[in-house]
Parts: structure tokens; sequence; C-alpha cells
């Protein structure tokens, strides 16, 4: 089948996609189709639902924890997705911190990983703004219909849609955002580096993205509460850009609301990069080098098995 599908472009131009341009568009529509289904369902349902009559009225969200498994189920999607869209090209990082971890340790040229980067913010920044035109009507009624505190009559339930901003049990702190962003990305990286291991019960027949997706839902049911479980510089980075400029002024930048929280945009950048490199550590220093040591030894076992059996265990 694809070797039937003629290029839109002549061979000529093409040749220079087939190496770190290729690659760096292919983050941009990976990270864009993340975005722009991960921020789609968030709009869904905080302003589109509740403003199209479906909720039980035009500014009430979240009535149930049951409500909480839209964005989750939805970024997860999201996250399948968008590996599907970019995964034979780039590998799908869509992540600075999965990025940042393979470069660590997974043999990823560090020549592209700024490239990658910039790529991935764009990509969001585009998915941002492609929810925003989608959606703007519905978010500005909600805006509208809401009453209490505003930043140039934007709301923070709003900026929600787009970014994330801490939990008001954290009292405005900055080690509790900070930990639970290291967490999140932790068990993110982990968890990738653990479902496309080879020498592990890596998943087959193409369906590691999805298992990837059901790992970004376990965190955010998990721990999505604290902080919107950004565990994505660019998932954040990238529509904070986007609202800066369409008027949530300091909620995106410096991140801020009075009484509340302060200077909170750099805590979903480096608290991910953190906990990217320690997951991709921890999973090499635990599991990957036992593969490798019962690899040089001949000693796999069969999966599911912890110690060898004999015959008469199996009777």
């Amino acid at each position: 089948m694809a070797v039937e599908i003629q290029p839109l472009l002549k061979p000529s131009r093409l040749r220079r996609r087939g190496g770190l341009l290729g690659e760096c568009i292919a983050e941009f529509m990976g990270t864009f189709v993340l975005i722009s289904f991960g921020c789609g369902v968030v709009a869904m349902a905080v302003a589109a639902l509740p403003g199209s009559g479906r909720a039980e009225g035009p500014t009430v969200i979240f009535l149930a924890a049951g409500d909480w498994l839209l964005i989750t189920f939805g970024w997860a999607m999201a996250v399948m997705m968008g590996i599907y869209v970019a995964g034979g090209v780039s590998g799908a990082h869509i992540n600075p911190a999965v990025t940042l971890a393979f470069a660590v340790r997974r043999k990823f040229p560090w020549v592209k990983v700024l490239p990658y980067w910039v790529a991935q913010v764009a990509g969001a920044l585009a998915g941002a703004a492609l929810v925003y035109w989608v959606y703007h009507d519905a978010i500005n009624a909600f805006d509208d219909a809401s009453k209490g505190p505003k930043t140039n009559g934007k709301t923070l339930a709003s900026f929600s849609i787009f970014a994330t901003f801490p939990a008001p049990y954290f009292h405005g702190g900055i080690w509790g955002p900070l930990i639970d962003q290291i967490v999140g990305t932790f068990f993110l990286v982990m968890l990738v580096v653990a479902i496309i291991d080879l020498r592990n019960t890596a998943v087959k027949a193409n369906l590691g993205p999805l298992m990837i997706g059901f790992a970004v839902a376990a965190i955010g049911m998990s721990y999505g509460a604290n902080a919107g479980y950004a565990i994505n510089p660019a998932r954040d980075f990238g529509p904070r850009l986007f609202t800066w400029t369409e008027g949530w002024e300091s909620l995106a930048f410096p991140g801020s609301l009075s009484g509340a929280f302060s200077g909170y945009w750099w805590i979903p950048i480096v608290g991910p990069l953190i906990g990217g490199v320690i997951g991709v550590l921890a999973y090499d220093l635990f599991i990957g080098d036992v593969l490798h040591v019962r690899a040089q030894l001949h000693e796999l076992p069969e999966p599911g098995r912890t110690r060898p059996t004999t015959d008469e265990e199996d009777l």
C-alpha cells in the first residue's frame, strides 16, 4: 500500500526531509495532534459541554470524580494518536522530557535535542491555537458567565483548558507542585522505556502507543489533581505562550494569581525534565541492568516466571 502512494512534492524537494528536518516536522505534527486532542477534551469539559446545555449549568464543571475520567482518557488517546502519527519518522518523543531522557540513556544524539524541543513547543503552540479557534465562542461565553476573579476578563478555569496550575492546598508553595511534576514524569518515562524495551515483556503488533496512552491515563488518575499533570514541558509551555498572547496575561506569564500562586510557569518545565531523567535511570538500574546480565548469561526466563522450574513443578 505504501509504495503505491505518490509523494506530493518532487523527490528533489523531499531529500532534505529524510534527515533531521523530517524528524522535526514529525515531532511538530505529533505534538500538534497531542495538544489538539488533549486541550480539546479539556475545552469540551470546561466550556463546550456546559455552554451547550449538556451540563447542569453554563459554568458547572466537575460535579463528580467521573468527570475527571473524560480528561484522563482524552489525554491518553491524544498521546496515543500523536505517537501513531509521528512514530515512524521521529520515534514520536512529543515531549522534551522524553527527548532528554533518551539522550542521557538511549544514545539519542545530543545535537538533535534542541531542534526536537523547538519542534515540540511549536507543535504544542499550534495545537493550542487550533483548539482556541474552534472553541473560542464557548470559551468567551464561559468567561462572560463566570463570576469571581478574572484577569483581563479571562478566568482561571478557561486558562486550565490550555495550561496547568497548582491546587489551592499547596498555598502557593513551590516544592509540592515541583515534586508532583518530578514524580509524574518519573513514572511516565519509566513506563515508556519499559513498554518499548524488547528485552522485557514489550508489546507487539504496534500496540506500544496504546500502552503508553494507558500509562498517561494511569498517571492522570493517580496524580493528576495536584497540578494538572503536565508531565511534558512542551505540552504546558506552548499553550501557555499562546494564552499569554490571547489575553490571559499574568495567569500565563509569570503564572500568577493573587492569593493563590505566583511565578509558576517554570515548574512544568523543570520538574518534568528532572523526573524524566530519574525515570530512565531508575528503570535501567533496577530492571534494565538485570535484563542485560541475564542476556549475557543466556538465562532469560519465560515471561511471567521469576525462577526456573522443573517438570515436576509444571505438573
